[in-house]
């Protein structure tokens, strides 16, 4: 696209600014996370990238829940399933400088603007997008972690993603309702291991953040 993005206004920068602080990250994350929601916004009318409009917004509800996750992400590659806009493969990308991300993506706009914004951020050394369903990714020795925003239930994230990670690896999906989490099923080779309450800054909803590991 040749239109240049549109700039986060004072209020928008004001809610990342405070989002990170909240969540003790590095203040430099600043410069980058709103380079990306403003690419994010420049392609999103065309492309349809997320339904939420608004940048405040869109800084609550995907890139702080994302990167609400970065503390637990202690490994040094992950898989994001139906990336999508880039959520949350991008976030934690930035803020996990030593995090291999695979961004996995079947829709050839969306896999278009995720390589736009690879190129963008600078993260080609390390973040790959791969455009087409999860069952095709080469995963070789495995990931370490999973992650993906755009299923539903945790087996249905597994039965798409669950072989891409190597054993011992782990799910981390941010859900709601802790009673909800505590019922889905989780399918064989596969178990629960925490649930952990997330409190995100600027969202007013109950999240909790669910690991599932590999177990064979």
């Amino acid at each position: 696209m040749e239109r240049e993005p549109p700039a986060l206004s004072d209020g928008a920068l004001s809610k990342l600014s405070s989002g990170l602080r909240e969540l003790g990250l590095d203040a430099g994350l600043q410069a980058p996370l709103r380079r990306y929601v403003e690419l994010l916004l420049l392609w999103n009318g065309t492309y349809n990238l997320t339904a939420i409009r608004e940048p405040e917004a869109i800084i609550s509800k995907h890139l702080l829940d994302c990167l609400a996750m970065a503390p637990f992400v202690s490994a040094s590659s992950l898989v994001d399933v139906g990336s999508g806009g880039g959520f949350p493969g991008i976030p934690l990308a930035l803020a996990c400088p030593s995090l291999r991300v695979a961004l996995v993506e079947t829709a050839g706009k969306k896999a278009r603007f995720l390589r736009e914004a690879v190129r963008t951020l600078q993260l080609g050394d390390r973040v790959a997008v791969h455009a087409m369903r999860a069952e095709q990714v080469p995963a070789g020795v495995g990931f370490e972690v999973l992650t993906a925003r755009a299923f539903g239930t945790l087996a249905e994230i597994l039965r798409v993603g669950g072989h891409l990670l190597a054993p011992g690896g782990r799910l981390l999906a941010m859900k709601g309702r802790l009673d909800e989490v505590m019922a889905e099923p989780i399918p064989e080779g596969f178990r629960l291991e925490a649930c952990h309450p997330m409190q995100v800054p600027g969202l007013d909803a109950e999240r909790h953040l669910a690991i599932v590991s590999r177990t064979g």
